[in-house]
């Protein structure tokens, strides 16, 4: 089946630097799971809510205009029957489909589910990739399988 972005994903897209804007449409057409583009560009005392509450670990999130006036983070939620579910389950293969994008279309993308790798230097499944990440990584990391973000 073939997905396409909703008016509220693509209002969410507005701020987002065009790259990645382009992965998530390519990516919206060959995932085999429905998502929405749940959040893009946020502002600053959004940041600082996210970061007060947990939500986020850090107060430069990507999410935030970047210096070139585009946000250069989204966040992908399943979408399930008209709902956004974070079950790690259905995010995995919404990560496949923006790894191949990113492949397809040469835009050098990271994953909130393996932060030390780009999405072209993943090799294996997106979950079993995480589940190195996070033996790599032992501890309070943040995995956070809903974000994206471009790679300078």
């Amino acid at each position: 089946m073939t997905y396409t972005l909703g008016a509220k994903s693509l209002k969410a897209l507005e701020g987002v630097h065009p790259n990645l804007v382009a992965l998530v449409k390519d990516a919206i057409q060959t995932s085999r799971e429905d998502f929405a583009v749940h959040e893009g560009l946020r502002s600053l005392e959004t940041q600082k809510d996210y970061y007060n509450r947990g939500v986020s670990k850090t107060l430069a999130s990507k999410h935030l205009k970047q210096p070139d006036g585009f946000s250069h983070a989204v966040d992908l939620v399943p979408y399930v029957n008209g709902l956004l579910r974070w079950e790690w389950p259905l995010i995995y293969p919404i990560a496949a489909s923006m790894q191949a994008a990113s492949i397809r279309l040469g835009i050098p993308l990271r994953w909130g589910g393996v932060w030390d790798r780009t999405m072209k230097e993943i090799i294996g499944p997106p979950k079993r990739e995480c589940e190195e990440y996070a033996k790599r990584h032992p501890g309070p990391d943040f995995l956070d399988g809903p974000h994206f973000e471009l790679v300078k």
